[in-house]
């Protein structure tokens, strides 16, 4: 299980502010937590966070990102009557918005405000049996007219996230009908994919402490603007110049109503998961499998994943320069891209343990073989 330290790290990386293009928080938070224990810690030009760890030798070039960004919204205009629109920053599926608290971050502090709608009482017959689209919904901050928002602080372009505060549950483990032990899941906002950066900082900070050997040098990073185009991954990937890459991510978690039991992939509890492919790319198959190989000899349960629609940094990381052998490593994680997801923490741990297992194993000579003919 995680340390203290580490559980309120994630905590505060979580609740930080910080959707694509305001990713400043979560920055200084991760570059804070992982600076003892680096070599070296700098930002591209955009704002990613990179921090790297030389093993006993500089090369190969272990890459380990995880976006920093969050989905959320901007305001774009604000009505005579003093309630905000936005547009969204990253997918959101219109029906998870409506009565959900978010914060508006301003010039003159942070707007407590509630996405709302027209009110079920007043609307016709024909509006009632339509799905409210987020262009018809609005930020209610409490203004009764534009100057009075205005004076509160609202403008066009202020960013804005979902209220939603880490919390953890402590929930029973049944079978049979039996009590067979306990685990502890996490609720909150920003797990896609802050989680990622999470794991990439504990890889290093346990090699660091445990004094594990390895035969590269680990580069950790904390990407920007993934929600909006993979955009710190290019950056971040053209400044690390990787030699393999580990991508950290979030899966979606299938144990949820409405989904064929026999066609779910991945749930939450059962392990980290192993993406076989996605519509960015198909993973280095040599790679993968000495993921799966790893994860085997170390008795650390996985899953193997497929997601037809959506893609990860490493889409953007496996085509940099001449190439990068990649693969995408995931924690399940239910609803995603709403207020409030849901994860296991043994999972993250699992995902933990995994890496740096791979990590040990990535030589010069395995990594060469990875795409030799």
């Amino acid at each position: 299980m995680l340390r203290s330290e580490s559980l309120e790290f994630l905590r505060r990386l979580c609740d930080a502010f910080g959707p694509s293009g305001f990713e400043r928080e979560p920055g200084l938070i991760l570059k804070d937590y992982v600076t003892p224990f680096c070599d070296r810690v700098t930002t591209d030009k955009l704002g990613s966070v990179l921090f790297s760890k030389r093993g006993s030798s500089d090369g190969p070039v272990v890459l380990l990102p995880g976006h920093i960004d969050e989905v959320g919204f901007v305001v774009a205009g604000i009505s005579k009557e003093g309630f905000l629109s936005f547009a969204t920053v990253g997918g959101w599926f219109d029906q998870v918005l409506l009565a959900q608290r978010v914060t508006v971050r301003t010039a003159k502090g942070m707007l407590p405000g509630v996405v709302s709608s027209k009110p079920p009482h007043i609307l016709t017959p024909e509006e009632r049996d339509k799905v409210v689209k987020h262009d018809k919904m609005f930020i209610d901050i409490g203004a009764s007219s534009k100057d009075e928002a205005v004076e509160m602080g609202a403008r066009v372009g202020d960013p804005v996230v979902p209220d939603s505060k880490f919390t953890t549950i402590e929930k029973p483990l049944m079978e049979n009908g039996t009590v067979k032990g306990t685990t502890t899941l996490a609720m909150g906002k920003a797990f896609d994919d802050r989680i990622g950066a999470f794991v990439a900082a504990e890889v290093i900070r346990r090699l660091t402490t445990e004094r594990l050997d390895h035969p590269n040098t680990v580069v950790g990073a904390g990407t920007v603007q993934e929600e909006v185009g993979l955009r710190g991954a290019r950056t971040a990937a053209w400044m690390a110049n990787p030699d393999v890459c580990l991508t950290l991510e979030v899966d979606i978690s299938q144990d949820i109503p409405g989904v064929d039991p026999d066609r779910a992939l991945v749930i939450m509890g059962k392990g980290p998961s192993v993406l076989t492919y996605d519509s960015s790319m198909v993973p280095n198959q040599a790679l993968k499998d000495l993921v799966i190989q790893t994860a085997a000899e170390r008795s650390i349960p996985y899953q193997l994943s497929l997601m037809a629609r959506g893609g990860t940094d490493a889409g953007m990381i496996h085509v940099t320069r001449v190439g990068c052998p990649s693969v995408v490593l995931g924690v399940p994680t239910r609803h995603i891209h709403s207020h409030v997801g849901i994860l296991s923490l043994e999972d993250v741990t699992h995902l933990v343990d995994l890496v740096v297992a791979v990590v040990q194993k990535l030589d010069h000579a395995t990594v060469t073989g990875l795409t030799a003919l």
